[in-house]
């Protein structure tokens, strides 16, 4: 079994070069599940989700093949709409097939959607939006079906704003016959990005960035090229790296309007944040202030950024105060920072934070993507070393974490942990 080793390091320096978003890079991929055409995309990550969408291209025949960030994919030859359940419990993002292939197929079987559970993310909005286009929708214990002998423009308002069901109803729609509008929709970049493929290939979608969308349907689509934005979320993570210690980084290739959110936040509690046109560096001052967090939908503060944040305010003296309301069961994390001595209390959807408190290297598992970057940036500031388990969800969202921390100066290594190992530590928890 893998687990990083992460030592103590002191002040952080250096550049780190943002890949592609990976929220935005699987919305884009089953997107192109819709055209008539080759489809290209720029700058995809190479990352253990997108490594389980090849497997399900090749299930339903979308031909495939990635070289470095550019991936090309051929919709030309799909030949089934019906997906694996034990793939699509793999990620989160499965369900963007239901959309993307129902006007070709008209029927879709998919598995539930994997990934991250923060206690079974819903997904009622996405089959209201199938509803009212005039779908049908069948749920079984692994695996639900969508089925329509033909989607029509319908006007859909969303109970909670949501990006992914706002991405699959604009998938699904891109195609029904008629007008389509989506209220209360998500206007977080990911949506915009997508839209801005879809309308490439020759979609007719306005509004996308604000709470209300147009979409005309078209009968189909073409091929075309598009590169992905740049992650936010990993940004804004080696952007908080720099207040551990009171270092400087630097990240590249990024689009500084989509941090606004988590750059205020970062200045408010006493970092020094300098902006530029494709690059945002970070200074650490060497002392941290405390403060109160609220995550929300974008251009809120991210919940995606809740985890790394609570290690960062570790090191800030006082009482700072994070409240999740987006994802309120999003907490795993904190019972691994108490085993190395952080002193977190939670009540309902807030983590109640006393900074300043030394932490102690340990044995700690990585529940989810941004909880496993959590517990590296809480390795930094420990005594000793910290051992991480649950790499595989550290995989599923960055390309080489490992290398891009040591880039900045960190002290990490992926190591093996051997049977007697595992015995040992298993022996040492209980």
């Amino acid at each position: 079994m893998k687990y990083i080793q992460v030592d103590y390091s002191g002040p952080l320096n250096g550049t780190v070069r943002i890949p592609g978003s990976k929220n935005s890079s699987l919305a884009l991929l089953a997107a192109a599940c819709l055209a008539d055409d080759i489809v290209t995309l720029n700058g995809i990550p190479r990352i253990e989700d997108i490594r389980m969408i090849t497997a399900i291209s090749q299930d339903i025949g979308l031909s495939m093949e990635q070289n470095g960030g550019q991936v090309v994919l051929d919709p030309r030859w799909i030949h089934s709409a019906v997906i694996d359940p034990s793939k699509a419990a793999g990620f989160r993002a499965s369900y963007y097939f239901a959309g993307a292939l129902l006007s070709k197929f008209g029927s879709v079987t998919i598995g539930f959607p994997g990934g991250d559970d923060f206690v079974s993310r819903p997904i009622d909005q996405h089959f209201k939006a199938f509803q009212a286009l005039g779908a049908e929708v069948k749920l079984f214990d692994d695996h639900f079906v969508v089925e329509a002998a033909e989607l029509k423009g319908a006007d859909i308002y969303f109970d909670t704003i949501t990006s992914g069901a706002t991405i699959n109803a604009m998938l699904a729609a891109v195609r029904a016959n008629g007008r389509t509008v989506l209220r209360n929709a998500a206007v977080d970049p990911e949506v915009v990005d997508t839209a801005v493929l879809l309308n490439r290939l020759g979609a007719r979608i306005y509004g996308a960035g604000t709470p209300q969308i147009r979409i005309e349907g078209v009968p189909y689509l073409q091929g075309g090229t598009h590169a992905v934005i740049p992650d936010r979320l990993i940004a804004g993570a080696f952007l908080m790296a720099a207040g551990i210690h009171g270092g400087q980084v630097t990240v590249q290739d990024v689009i500084p309007e989509h941090l606004d959110a988590c750059l205020s936040k970062l200045e408010e509690i006493g970092m020094h944040i300098e902006r530029g046109e494709q690059h945002v560096t970070a200074l650490g001052t060497g002392s941290l202030r405390a403060t109160r967090v609220r995550t929300g939908m974008y251009p809120n503060f991210a919940t995606d950024l809740q985890q790394p944040m609570t290690a960062l305010l570790l090191q800030a003296r006082g009482k700072s105060i994070i409240t999740d309301r987006v994802f309120p069961k999003r907490f795993a994390h904190v019972p691994q920072l108490r085993r190395l001595g952080a002193q977190i209390e939670l009540r309902r959807e807030s983590a109640f934070i006393r900074g300043g408190v030394p932490l102690q290297g340990g044995w700690v598992h990585a529940s989810d993507v941004r909880a496993g970057i959590s517990l590296v940036l809480a390795g930094l500031a420990a005594e000793g070393s910290t051992y991480i388990t649950g790499v595989e969800h550290v995989e599923r969202g960055y390309e080489d974490a490992i290398a891009n921390f040591r880039d900045i100066g960190a002290s990490l290594s992926m190591r093996e942990l051997d049977a007697c190992g595992m015995a040992d530590r298993m022996s040492m928890r209980t």
